[in-house]
């Protein structure tokens, strides 16, 4: 098994060059980061917040204990967040910090794919700078005797590292997008639901307007 996979590597680079090596291996750490964070997602409830959501709404009716009725059942990570808040937590600041906290563990290796999906083109474009290198350096030691054949190595492995470059970069640009979008989704969420419990209402409400109106007269 290792001398098969020592003939592979050894066939990718004849082919390619240590550049296309190089993005090969990204591509695995691309791959192996993007599975570990499509588990990571899948477990921490990511987009799964039916519970939660009827929590909230019905913490904002003023059920309280339908509200706890539906955290209790809620699998989501912002669960502890949001019991925090519905406990009687009432600085804002604290509870985003606690949620941000959870956003963070998700959005690790965020950067990492972002790297690889700026770095990849890149590398492409260095095989394709090598490649043409070889290219025009088999050219001139050929002298008066120019044969087409001699070229097609270098351009060969020119148009071969741009090739893979690209097909690196595409799909990581576009997982890395959607990973985004999802957490701003959830910061939007959690955003709301700590902004809907912390928010003053029925009894509560009331009596902070009098205190107001008083407070205007005296």
């Amino acid at each position: 098994m290792m001398q098969s996979l020592v003939e592979a590597i050894q066939r990718i680079a004849d082919l390619g060059g240590p550049v296309v090596l190089l993005l090969c291996a990204l591509s695995i750490v691309v791959t192996t980061v993007v599975l570990y964070k499509f588990w990571q997602f899948t477990t921490a409830g990511v987009g799964r917040h039916k519970a939660l959501r009827d929590a909230v709404a019905a913490w904002d009716a003023g059920d309280r204990a339908g509200a706890r009725s539906y955290l209790n059942r809620s699998r989501s990570y912002l669960c502890p967040v949001v019991d925090m808040a519905m406990s009687g937590q009432r600085d804002g600041e604290r509870l985003e910090a606690e949620a941000e906290i959870r956003f963070a563990k998700l959005e690790r290796g965020f950067r990492l794919l972002d790297s690889v999906a700026q770095l990849a083109p890149l590398l492409g474009l260095f095989g394709t700078v090598l490649g043409m290198i070889s290219a025009f350096q088999a050219l001139q030691d050929a002298g008066a005797q120019v044969d087409p054949s001699i070229l097609a190595g270098g351009i060969w492995v020119a148009l071969l590292t741009t090739a893979v470059g690209l097909a690196v970069a595409m799909p990581t640009a576009l997982i890395l997008s959607w990973f985004e979008a999802r957490m701003d989704a959830e910061r939007v969420l959690a955003g709301k639901a700590l902004r809907t419990i912390l928010a003053p209402t029925g009894r509560t409400a009331e009596l902070q307007d009098v205190a107001a109106g008083a407070a205007i007269h005296a």
